[in-house]
């Protein structure tokens, strides 16, 4: 996915929540956006970690350029999301 940039807060999350960046680009050049939230687009990809699947959720703003991701999080319910 081109023209698009990660947020402070969106690099600092990656750091804290140990996702990696080249998994973030990963799953936006390879997935389709999921669900608009809260005027965000959430764009979903999953991760094994230690025998667990995880749900990694990436909330992009589209209405900016150029496009900022906001947030990136993971989460073990992966049946609420999807």
């Amino acid at each position: 996915m081109s023209n698009i940039v990660l947020s402070k807060h969106a690099k600092e999350q990656l750091v804290v929540r140990a996702i990696s960046e080249e998994f973030v680009w990963a799953t936006l050049d390879n997935t389709k956006p999921y669900i608009v939230e809260d005027g965000l687009t959430v764009y979903h990809g999953v991760v094994s970690e230690n025998n667990k699947q995880y749900l990694i959720r990436i909330f992009v703003n589209e209405e900016v350029n150029p496009n900022l991701i906001v947030t990136v999080y993971k989460t073990s319910k992966i049946s609420k999301y999807l």
